[in-house]
């Protein structure tokens, strides 16, 4: 039995008596070709059965009914949560979700975002290395939402590591510890000078001297340096940017017998998988990753269903609502899981 051969645009456009191009505009853009021919068009598009393609109905309806998630390392088990999270709430709204690598680029990141115009509905944009007016400019073309991040205007989640990594020297200062190492990540991080700015006062208030060392990059290969750094420091701990920074760090000690912790405490952030397996189990700061990645979903989900002004110039795309209309970024709590590889000052 003979299969039915789906039409194309090139068969509408022949039956029609017109060239593709007319047909295509005819069926996208209306308003920009003759009323008869656009009628005759649809008309026949109809009598045929032809089915646009999905470029075809986004220019025809203005949506994709796709979302960019926007990572700086895809690579990170940190976002694999907020993947999860992401991907899951937007699915039951009829979303699909694609992911983007910036690889800590801010230059590709920049690019990135250029090119999704007019590909994606909207993005949720982690953990960036742009600028703040960087991101303003790009929201006024893209529907988005940060997390990590506080824009004025942009809807974001915002997860307190700050209020984490507090808690982290707290615990060390109770444990007699009096020199103290925060391994900071990219210069770029938004999160790694908001977490500076709150461990400078606090260590100021516990009698603590903080060294700060870095930047690294956030990956485990950076650990060594870090190690070696902290040995020549003087110092009787490390905080880390990240776990991945933190694996490396307790690596690079165990390979120079620096027993941790009777030698060094060492406390990493974001509790990713594998923080209660490495040996010793790793002190770290865990953070709602997944319900951040939800709550981003929800806020974008908002603005792309319930903030647009319709279509008023007839050209299929729909106008943003203004985003300065947004609300402040939810804040998600931290909290420090303390396990074995911290302990009393040596």
């Amino acid at each position: 039995m003979a299969v039915r051969r789906q039409p194309t645009l090139r068969d509408v456009a022949a039956a029609a008596g017109v060239a593709v191009s007319t047909a295509s505009r005819a069926l996208t853009r209306p308003g920009r070709v003759n009323a008869d021919t656009a009628d005759r068009v649809v008309a026949v598009a109809k009598e045929l059965g032809y089915i646009p393609s999905a470029s075809a109905r986004a220019l025809l309806s203005g949506r994709t009914a796709t979302v960019a998630l926007v990572l700086p390392d895809v690579t990170n088990p940190f976002f694999f949560g907020l993947v999860r999270g992401t991907g899951a709430r937007l699915r039951e709204s009829g979303y699909v979700q694609v992911l983007a690598d910036t690889e800590e680029s801010a230059e590709v990141e920049l690019d990135t975002l250029r090119k999704l115009r007019g590909q994606v509905d909207g993005a949720v944009l982690a953990a960036s290395r742009l600028s703040d007016e960087q991101i303003a400019a790009a929201a006024a073309d893209l529907a988005l939402v940060v997390v990590n991040r506080t824009i004025p205007g942009t809807p974001g989640v915002l997860l307190d590591t700050a209020g984490g990594m507090v808690q982290a020297l707290e615990h060390l200062a109770v444990s007699g510890h009096t020199r103290v190492a925060y391994a900071s990540g990219p210069v770029t991080s938004w999160s790694d000078r908001r977490r500076r700015e709150a461990l400078e006062p606090a260590a100021a208030r516990l009698g603590v001297e903080l060294v700060v060392l870095g930047p690294y990059a956030p990956v485990r290969a950076s650990g060594a340096q870090v190690a070696d750094a902290a040995i020549d420091a003087g110092v009787t701990a490390v905080i880390a940017f990240n776990d991945l920074l933190a694996f490396g760090v307790l690596e690079r000690l165990d390979a120079r017998d620096v027993a941790v912790p009777e030698r060094m405490s060492v406390i990493g952030c974001d509790d990713i998988f594998g923080a209660d397996l490495v040996r010793p189990a790793l002190t770290t700061v865990e953070s709602p990753v997944e319900q951040a990645g939800r709550m981003a979903a929800d806020l974008l989900l908002a603005r792309l269903e319930g903030g647009r002004s319709g279509d008023e110039e007839g050209d299929g795309f729909d106008e943003p609502v203004d985003a300065r209309d947004a609300a402040d970024p939810v804040m998600l709590p931290t909290r420090l899981i303390v396990r074995s590889s911290t302990g009393a000052a040596g």
